[in-house]
C-alpha cells in the first residue's frame, strides 16, 4: 500500500460512553503506563491512517486533556446519550466535511485493548486483497468493530438512527463484507472486574484512577496488550 493510499483512510474512535458500569472514565484506564484512548490513537497513527477523529461525549474535558500532546481532531458529541448512533454520525461528518478525498473510515473503540497498528492494517490490506466495501473483525461468532467502510457507505453510517451501531449495517450487508480473523476483539471493557482480570491487579490492590501518573503495572498484562 502506498503512503498517499493511507493518508485516504480516517479514523473514527469512538469515546463518549460515561462508563456507568465501570464508575470511571474507561478511556482513561492505563495499561503499561498509557490511557485505553492514547493506545487506540496510537495504534491508528501507527497503522497510517489520517486524519484520527476521537468523538468525546460525558467525559469530554478529561479526555480532552488527556489528548493535549497528541494531533487529532475532537468531536464533542452533546446528543451522546441518545445512543452510539449519535457519536459514529458525528465522527464520520467531521471527516467527510473535512477531508476531500477520504477513500475510507475506519471505526475503532477505547475498550478493546488488543487492538494494535498491525490489527488496523490488517483491515486495510484485507480490503486490498478481496476488494469488498467492508472489512469487519469476526470473533466469537459474530462480525463488529474494529470495521472499515468504504467510502460507498459513508451515507448509510451518516443515516444511522441514534440507537444503531455499524454493526446493523455489517451484517445488513453481509454480500459485500469482507472477514477479518481478530478472536481477541472479544475482550472489552465494560466492568472493574474486566479491567482487573486484564492487567492481573491484586484484590487489595487499590484502584487506579485514570490521571497521568496512574498506571498497570502486571509484567504480563504489558505483554500481553503490546
Amino acid at each position: 500500500m502506498s503512503p498517499h493510499s493511507k493518508r485516504q483512510i480516517g479514523t473514527v474512535i469512538l469515546a463518549a460512553g460515561d462508563s456507568s458500569r465501570l464508575g470511571q472514565p474507561k478511556q482513561l484506564l492505563r495499561i503499561s503506563g498509557k490511557s485505553l484512548v492514547r493506545r487506540i490513537i496510537d495504534a491508528a497513527g501507527e497503522a497510517g491512517c489520517s486524519p484520527i477523529t476521537v468523538v468525546t461525549g460525558g467525559d469530554h474535558d478529561q479526555i480532552v486533556r488527556e489528548l493535549e500532546e497528541t494531533r487529532v481532531i475532537v468531536v464533542q458529541n452533546k446528543n451522546w446519550q441518545h445512543g452510539i448512533g449519535t457519536s459514529i454520525r458525528a465522527g464520520v461528518k467531521k471527516l467527510v466535511d473535512n477531508v476531500q478525498d477520504l477513500q475510507a473510515v475506519v471505526l475503532l473503540v477505547c475498550d478493546q485493548p488488543f487492538v494494535t497498528a498491525r490489527t488496523i492494517e490488517g483491515l486495510i490490506t484485507l480490503r486490498e486483497k478481496m476488494n469488498k466495501s467492508i472489512v469487519a473483525s469476526r470473533y466469537a461468532d459474530t462480525l463488529g468493530v474494529p470495521a472499515l467502510f468504504d467510502r460507498s457507505f459513508f451515507q448509510e453510517l451518516l443515516s444511522l438512527s441514534d440507537e444503531a451501531g455499524a454493526k446493523s449495517i455489517i451484517l445488513r450487508n453481509r454480500e459485500r463484507v469482507a472477514q477479518f480473523s481478530f478472536p481477541e476483539g472479544n475482550l472489552d471493557i465494560d466492568t472493574l472486574h474486566d479491567y482487573e482480570k486484564l492487567t492481573e491487579r491484586k484484590p487489595n490492590d487499590p484502584v487506579r484512577r485514570g490521571g497521568r501518573d496512574a498506571r498497570a503495572t502486571s509484567p504480563s498484562a504489558e505483554k500481553s496488550a503490546e
